[in-house]
């Protein structure tokens, strides 16, 4: 039997810039991180911030030179990392402690991405 692979989830507008420069992976760390949180992005990052010592510099720089980043708040996006943790393979429920949501809201929010 042939398993088909699923296509990565799309990035939401909100969530693009960090995954454009960041890659998807990386992208669902630092939201996971920081998401929520108000984070100020060095243009010069100079090794003490502790976003610099989860990307490194060259991103952590990037990430405050683009130009769709310019808020300090950083998204939430529970849906698009409750899609992005399912098709990496984590279950409901995983899915529902790591974002601290119901598993009820987590099927929701993967049903609205199958459709």
């Amino acid at each position: 039997m042939n398993a088909i692979a699923k296509p990565m989830p799309r990035p939401t507008a909100q969530v693009a810039p960090f995954v454009e420069v960041l890659g998807a992976e990386l992208a669902v760390t630092f939201l996971m991180t920081y998401g929520g949180a108000e984070l100020y992005l060095a243009d010069d990052p100079k090794g003490q911030a502790s976003d610099e010592a989860l990307m490194g510099y060259d991103k952590a720089r990037a990430l405050a030179a683009h130009p769709a980043v310019s808020q300090r708040r950083i998204p939430l996006a529970k849906r698009w990392l409750a899609a992005m943790l399912h098709w990496q393979g984590n279950s409901t429920a995983s899915i529902a402690r790591q974002l601290r949501v119901s598993d009820v809201s987590v099927r929701h929010w993967l049903k609205e991405w199958h459709e």
